[in-house]
Protein backbone atom coordinates (compact mmCIF):
# COMPACT_ATOMS: atom_id res chain seq x y z
CA UNK A 1 0.00 0.00 0.00
CA UNK A 2 1.06 3.57 -0.88
CA UNK A 3 1.36 5.64 2.56
CA UNK A 4 -1.29 8.66 2.04
CA UNK A 5 0.70 11.67 2.72
CA UNK A 6 2.03 12.28 5.92
CA UNK A 7 1.79 8.68 7.50
CA UNK A 8 4.61 8.24 9.26
CA UNK A 9 6.53 4.69 8.89
CA UNK A 10 6.95 5.05 12.84
CA UNK A 11 4.17 5.72 15.54
CA UNK A 12 4.63 6.52 19.01
CA UNK A 13 1.80 4.38 20.97
CA UNK A 14 -0.32 5.59 23.81
CA UNK A 15 -1.85 2.29 25.30
CA UNK A 16 -5.10 3.48 26.54
CA UNK A 17 -7.77 0.97 27.43
CA UNK A 18 -11.36 1.90 27.18
CA UNK A 19 -11.17 4.54 24.97
CA UNK A 20 -12.00 4.25 21.27
CA UNK A 21 -10.89 6.54 18.42
CA UNK A 22 -12.68 6.13 15.29
CA UNK A 23 -11.49 7.73 11.56
CA UNK A 24 -12.79 11.57 11.40
CA UNK A 25 -13.84 10.96 15.07
CA UNK A 26 -12.50 13.62 17.83
CA UNK A 27 -11.38 12.27 21.11
CA UNK A 28 -10.09 14.61 23.86
CA UNK A 29 -7.31 13.32 26.37
CA UNK A 30 -5.93 14.64 29.60
CA UNK A 31 -2.39 13.46 29.46
CA UNK A 32 -0.28 13.95 32.35
CA UNK A 33 1.75 11.18 32.73
CA UNK A 34 5.90 12.24 32.18
CA UNK A 35 6.42 9.52 29.58
CA UNK A 36 3.26 10.77 27.71
CA UNK A 37 3.89 14.02 28.27
CA UNK A 38 7.58 14.08 26.48
CA UNK A 39 5.37 11.95 23.52
CA UNK A 40 2.98 14.88 22.85
CA UNK A 41 6.10 17.23 22.93
CA UNK A 42 8.00 15.05 20.50
CA UNK A 43 4.84 14.67 18.23
CA UNK A 44 3.96 18.05 18.35
CA UNK A 45 7.58 18.76 16.65
CA UNK A 46 6.75 16.66 13.40
CA UNK A 47 5.26 17.46 10.30
CA UNK A 48 2.11 14.97 10.98
CA UNK A 49 1.51 15.22 14.70
CA UNK A 50 0.26 11.73 15.08
CA UNK A 51 0.18 8.95 17.89
CA UNK A 52 -0.95 5.55 17.70
CA UNK A 53 -3.81 5.02 20.21
CA UNK A 54 -4.08 0.95 21.41
CA UNK A 55 -5.81 -1.21 23.80
CA UNK A 56 -4.12 -3.67 25.84
CA UNK A 57 -4.84 -7.35 25.76
CA UNK A 58 -6.04 -9.25 29.02
CA UNK A 59 -5.33 -11.96 30.28
CA UNK A 60 -2.30 -13.11 29.05
CA UNK A 61 0.00 -12.77 31.73
CA UNK A 62 3.16 -9.95 30.23
CA UNK A 63 1.43 -7.07 28.43
CA UNK A 64 0.20 -7.30 24.83
CA UNK A 65 -1.84 -5.05 22.86
CA UNK A 66 -4.56 -5.82 20.43
CA UNK A 67 -3.76 -6.48 17.03
CA UNK A 68 -5.63 -3.31 15.23
CA UNK A 69 -5.32 0.25 16.78
CA UNK A 70 -6.05 3.89 15.45
CA UNK A 71 -3.75 6.95 14.37
CA UNK A 72 -5.05 10.43 15.57
CA UNK A 73 -3.32 13.64 14.65
CA UNK A 74 -3.32 16.49 17.31
CA UNK A 75 -5.46 19.35 16.34
CA UNK A 76 -5.93 20.37 20.00
CA UNK A 77 -3.54 21.63 22.59
CA UNK A 78 -3.84 23.22 25.55
CA UNK A 79 -1.74 22.86 29.22
CA UNK A 80 -2.85 23.57 32.97
CA UNK A 81 -1.14 25.51 35.60
CA UNK A 82 0.08 22.25 37.00
CA UNK A 83 1.27 20.96 34.07
CA UNK A 84 -0.59 18.35 32.54
CA UNK A 85 -2.10 18.63 28.53
CA UNK A 86 -5.26 18.66 27.39
CA UNK A 87 -5.16 17.30 23.73
CA UNK A 88 -7.95 16.54 21.35
CA UNK A 89 -6.80 13.63 18.76
CA UNK A 90 -8.31 13.85 15.37
CA UNK A 91 -8.56 9.88 13.73
CA UNK A 92 -7.12 9.29 10.81
CA UNK A 93 -6.94 5.59 9.84
CA UNK A 94 -6.73 2.31 12.06
CA UNK A 95 -3.36 0.46 11.60
CA UNK A 96 -1.68 -2.84 12.98
CA UNK A 97 1.47 -2.50 14.87
CA UNK A 98 4.03 -4.91 13.51
CA UNK A 99 5.79 -4.40 16.48
CA UNK A 100 5.85 -2.89 19.43
CA UNK A 101 9.23 -1.48 21.07
CA UNK A 102 11.33 0.89 23.09
CA UNK A 103 13.11 3.36 21.54
CA UNK A 104 15.48 5.77 23.31
CA UNK A 105 12.55 8.16 24.21
CA UNK A 106 10.61 6.87 27.48
CA UNK A 107 8.32 5.33 25.51
CA UNK A 108 7.10 2.54 23.39
CA UNK A 109 6.73 3.14 19.44
CA UNK A 110 5.55 0.82 16.63
CA UNK A 111 6.31 -0.04 12.94
CA UNK A 112 2.75 0.29 11.72
CA UNK A 113 0.96 -1.60 8.51
CA UNK A 114 -1.99 0.63 7.30
CA UNK A 115 -3.09 -2.23 4.64
CA UNK A 116 -6.78 -3.33 5.14
CA UNK A 117 -7.53 0.51 6.24
CA UNK A 118 -7.99 2.05 2.27
CA UNK A 119 -11.09 3.12 3.73
CA UNK A 120 -10.68 5.02 6.31
CA UNK A 121 -8.82 7.49 4.42
CA UNK A 122 -11.53 7.51 1.40
CA UNK A 123 -14.12 9.83 2.92
CA UNK A 124 -17.11 9.77 4.84
CA UNK A 125 -18.70 5.94 4.74
CA UNK A 126 -22.54 5.48 4.55
CA UNK A 127 -25.17 2.74 5.63
CA UNK A 128 -27.71 2.26 3.22
CA UNK A 129 -29.40 -0.21 5.06
CA UNK A 130 -29.37 1.58 8.32
CA UNK A 131 -33.32 1.09 10.11
CA UNK A 132 -33.39 4.43 11.92
CA UNK A 133 -37.21 4.23 12.56
CA UNK A 134 -35.79 1.06 14.63
CA UNK A 135 -32.45 2.28 15.63
CA UNK A 136 -33.12 5.45 17.43
CA UNK A 137 -36.03 4.11 20.00
CA UNK A 138 -33.64 1.39 20.89
CA UNK A 139 -31.13 4.37 21.46
CA UNK A 140 -33.33 6.61 23.73
CA UNK A 141 -34.14 3.33 25.48
CA UNK A 142 -30.29 2.36 26.33
CA UNK A 143 -29.44 6.12 27.45
CA UNK A 144 -32.26 6.11 29.40
CA UNK A 145 -30.94 2.80 30.86
CA UNK A 146 -27.59 4.44 31.62
CA UNK A 147 -29.03 7.56 32.30
CA UNK A 148 -27.29 9.78 29.58
CA UNK A 149 -28.59 12.84 27.80
CA UNK A 150 -28.32 14.33 24.12
CA UNK A 151 -30.31 16.72 22.21
CA UNK A 152 -32.20 14.38 20.36
CA UNK A 153 -33.06 16.02 17.37
CA UNK A 154 -29.93 17.39 16.34
CA UNK A 155 -29.26 13.49 16.72
CA UNK A 156 -31.51 11.96 14.64
CA UNK A 157 -30.56 14.25 11.99
CA UNK A 158 -26.82 13.19 11.95
CA UNK A 159 -25.35 12.11 8.78
CA UNK A 160 -24.80 8.00 9.14
CA UNK A 161 -21.08 7.98 10.35
CA UNK A 162 -20.87 10.90 12.25
CA UNK A 163 -23.94 9.30 14.02
CA UNK A 164 -22.88 5.75 14.61
CA UNK A 165 -18.79 6.19 15.28
CA UNK A 166 -19.98 8.74 17.67
CA UNK A 167 -21.95 6.70 19.58
CA UNK A 168 -19.25 3.75 19.16
CA UNK A 169 -16.67 6.11 20.76
CA UNK A 170 -18.94 7.40 23.84
CA UNK A 171 -20.93 4.99 24.83
CA UNK A 172 -19.78 3.23 28.28
CA UNK A 173 -19.25 0.17 26.71
CA UNK A 174 -16.20 -2.37 28.30
CA UNK A 175 -12.81 -1.98 26.41
CA UNK A 176 -13.16 -5.36 24.91
CA UNK A 177 -16.80 -4.24 23.39
CA UNK A 178 -14.53 -1.18 22.11
CA UNK A 179 -12.21 -2.99 20.21
CA UNK A 180 -14.88 -4.79 18.45
CA UNK A 181 -16.48 -1.36 16.88
CA UNK A 182 -12.83 -0.40 16.17
CA UNK A 183 -11.99 -3.30 14.34
CA UNK A 184 -15.64 -3.60 12.51
CA UNK A 185 -14.86 -4.15 8.50
CA UNK A 186 -17.15 -1.20 7.22
CA UNK A 187 -19.96 1.05 8.89
CA UNK A 188 -22.57 -1.29 8.51
CA UNK A 189 -21.01 -3.91 10.24
CA UNK A 190 -20.54 -1.43 13.26
CA UNK A 191 -23.96 -0.09 13.61
CA UNK A 192 -24.96 -3.55 13.65
CA UNK A 193 -22.21 -4.60 16.43
CA UNK A 194 -23.43 -1.34 18.39
CA UNK A 195 -27.16 -2.75 17.78
CA UNK A 196 -26.12 -5.72 19.59
CA UNK A 197 -23.93 -4.28 22.53
CA UNK A 198 -27.25 -1.99 23.40
CA UNK A 199 -29.77 -4.68 23.22
CA UNK A 200 -27.45 -6.43 25.44
CA UNK A 201 -27.25 -4.04 27.64
CA UNK A 202 -30.76 -3.41 27.82
CA UNK A 203 -31.35 -7.06 28.65
CA UNK A 204 -28.97 -7.28 31.35
CA UNK A 205 -30.22 -4.07 32.85
CA UNK A 206 -33.86 -5.87 32.63
CA UNK A 207 -32.46 -9.03 34.87
CA UNK A 208 -31.11 -7.11 37.08
CA UNK A 209 -34.31 -5.03 38.00
CA UNK A 210 -36.61 -8.04 37.94
CA UNK A 211 -33.89 -10.37 40.29
CA UNK A 212 -34.19 -7.07 42.80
Amino acid sequence: MKLPVNFPETLPLFPIDGALLLPRGRLPLQVFEPRFLAMVDDCLKTDDRMIGLIQTEKGKGETTYQNVGCAGRIVGFSETADGRYMITLSGVSRYRPLDVRESFKPYLVTTPSWTGFERDVAGPEHDPEFPRDDFIPLLQKYFHMQELETDWENLSGAEDELLINSLSMLCPFEPEEKQALLEAVDLKTRRETLQALMEMAIHAGSKKEQIQ
